[in-house]
């Protein structure tokens, strides 16, 4: 069976997701294209063989896709999302599934009432597939290094894209940070709070660099630094300390030039290079629980949910001036199946 898969947004994203899409992962083909700045959609269709769109919603409702991946601006997810599934379709929407936790609620809950079958929601938070990442979750599990007590991350670009604000950079860009902190101590993040150096001169439409304290519910204290025009190269750093020694990710995608007496590393642009072998894997899983009629292993709802409410966390300490702040524990209704099976609505507290 081949899944024929639509892309909404067509920018540096949607673009690469449909080349990796249509040309690295088995049992796909993208049959269409939409994006708002037509010529973009055309680009990539000439580029991929695909129709295209000027609007998501042909593009949603068109005969000749199956499945929808959503890599539009952040503040159209959730509309879009929403028409996916009204037409029944599964959607692999990127981060976040919404900037604001409301409209997150809202497709969760709209996914538990309306679907039968296997949830139709998947979230593109693909540092899971990461092989360093999922190498370094192991070995936790392993208790390699005892009981974690604290972790260390760092997400740095080279420039910030245009367009975002302080708040933007926690839920676009921060947010990778926060998925990723709760997956690999398999505990929920239970209070946060934001803080700040000094501001870089070279992006004055945001507080830039930033750093967040995550505590999760089993103890553990995460630091995370978010700097999106650190200049020097896109960098990703994680190292968990525990109690008889530390697990770390080794520096990704570097090169290492002799020349002149001497040495030099260089970094990646952004994050194409590095993690390559994340989005591909993260489709390629995707793709085969579509043919295979099985539950998408990839990020739920309700995790994009839960990301969303540590975001919304973050965002009301930066506004109170780094106050710890409590996540919103609300009590959320999760989809639930097994492969063939109505859902099953379960009720489940959510940190």
């Amino acid at each position: 069976m081949t899944v024929r898969i639509g892309v909404i947004g067509t920018g540096v994203m949607g673009a690469e997701h449909a080349r990796v899409l249509q040309g690295n992962v088995s049992g796909a083909t993208v049959t269409a294209v939409a994006d708002t700045v037509y010529d973009r959609a055309k680009a990539v269709a000439a580029e991929t063989g695909a129709r295209s769109f000027q609007s998501a919603e042909e593009l949603i409702t068109s005969p000749f896709v199956d499945a929808v991946l959503i890599a539009s601006h952040d503040t159209a997810h959730a509309e879009q999302v929403k028409a996916c599934l009204t037409s029944g379709k599964p959607v692999l929407c990127e981060k976040p599934l919404a900037p604001a936790v409301g409209e997150c609620q809202d497709l969760v809950s709209l996914e538990a009432s309306s679907v039968r079958g296997n949830p139709l929601i998947s979230v593109g938070f693909m540092r899971r597939f990461h092989p360093a990442y999922q190498g370094l979750k192991a070995q936790l599990r392993e208790g390699v290094i005892g009981q974690p007590l604290m972790m260390l991350s760092s997400h740095r670009n080279v420039r910030s894209y245009p367009g975002g604000d302080s708040a933007s950079t926690i839920t676009n860009s921060g947010i990778h940070e926060i998925d990723i902190t709760a997956w690999l101590l398999d505990s929920p993040i239970e209070t946060v709070s934001w803080h700040a150096p000094r501001s870089t001169s070279v992006d004055g439409s945001r507080q830039d660099p930033q750093v967040f304290h995550l505590r999760t519910a089993n103890g553990v204290l995460t630091i995370v630094d978010v700097f999106l025009n650190a200049r020097y190269g896109y960098d990703v750093r994680c190292e968990v300390v525990g109690e008889t020694g530390s697990l770390e990710l080794a520096r990704p995608q570097q090169t290492m030039v002799n020349q002149g007496l001497g040495r030099s590393r260089s970094y990646a642009d952004d994050w194409r290079p590095v993690f390559a072998d994340a989005y591909r894997l993260q489709s390629q899983a995707w793709v085969d629980s579509l043919a295979s009629g099985t539950p998408s292993p990839l990020a739920s709802a309700t995790d994009a949910l839960n990301a969303t409410r540590v975001a919304e966390a973050l965002i009301q300490s930066m506004n109170a001036g780094g106050a710890t702040v409590a996540v919103n524990p609300e009590v959320t209704i999760q989809a639930q199946s097994s492969p063939g099976s109505p859902l099953e609505r379960t009720l489940s507290h959510v940190h």
